[in-house]
């Protein structure tokens, strides 16, 4: 399958998950929900384009956008200057239909820093170099495509959602797992954090891939504060000595 057609079938698969999510609606203490799969659709398809092919080693998930990464570049941990200057992504990002005012999407003119992606992009750049290098092997996506936030600006992930909420949020978020798995046909799914691979184990339950875990790299995560690249190539270097890879 060419790199193009994977490319242009992950964007489907990203739009159904984007309109499966935007129909849903979210109570106190959630205030305002931003979907970057809609309103940061350019800047997310040219990087599911650009990036995504069939047969790699590695499908990094995290657990969904942050406030200053993808919510700002469409790109998964996407913090700004590593979007534009090495993976070679930079588009007009438009606007959630409710902002919050504390939480403004400013798209490439932000200035704030997304501190796990910068984490996790400055390994990929620490590893591997280039990134054609990274992707030959790899790709990264998100479990859950929106962003919580409620009155005062705090973030709300979506483990911390009533039961209800959670129920057809999940069930569209496991359906596009699957069929991202499904098309790029990953050796191990890595989920960034517990809840991550939490998802992925019901999510993939039955398929012929491994699911395992990295710590987090959020600021929040005294272990990740610690030197959290070491801490992932040491838990990587476990999950790849066991499938073999």
């Amino acid at each position: 399958m060419s790199r193009t057609s994977v490319g242009d079938d992950l964007v489907a698969i990203s739009r159904s998950l984007a309109r499966a999510a935007d129909k849903l609606t979210f109570g106190p203490p959630v205030t305002h929900v931003y979907n970057p799969l809609i309103y940061a659709a350019k800047a997310h398809e040219a990087y599911l384009r650009q990036w995504g092919h069939n047969g790699i080693e590695i499908l990094f998930l995290g657990m969904n956008p942050g406030p200053f990464g993808m919510a700002q570049t469409g790109v998964p941990f996407g913090e700004v200057s590593i979007v534009r200057d090495w993976l070679g992504i930079e588009e007009t990002i438009g606007h959630p239909s409710s902002e919050h005012p504390k939480r403004p999407i400013e798209g490439f003119h932000c200035l704030r820093s997304e501190v796990s992606g910068q984490r996790y992009w400055d390994w990929a750049k620490q590893n591997f170099g280039t990134p054609k290098a990274f992707f030959a092997r790899h790709f990264v996506t998100n479990y859950c495509p929106l962003i919580f936030l409620e009155e005062s600006g705090r973030n709300r992930t979506p483990n911390k959602l009533t039961s209800s909420e959670q129920k057809p949020l999940f069930l569209a978020c496991d359906q596009a797992l699957r069929a991202v798995v499904d098309l790029l046909k990953p050796k191990i799914v890595v989920g960034i954090g517990r809840f991550a691979e939490a998802q992925a184990l019901k999510a993939l339950d039955g398929k012929d891939v491994t699911v395992g875990t990295i710590l987090h790299p959020s600021p929040a995560s005294p272990a990740a504060n610690r030197g959290w690249a070491k801490m992932a190539d040491a838990q990587l270097g476990e999950l790849r000595e066991s499938t073999g890879l």
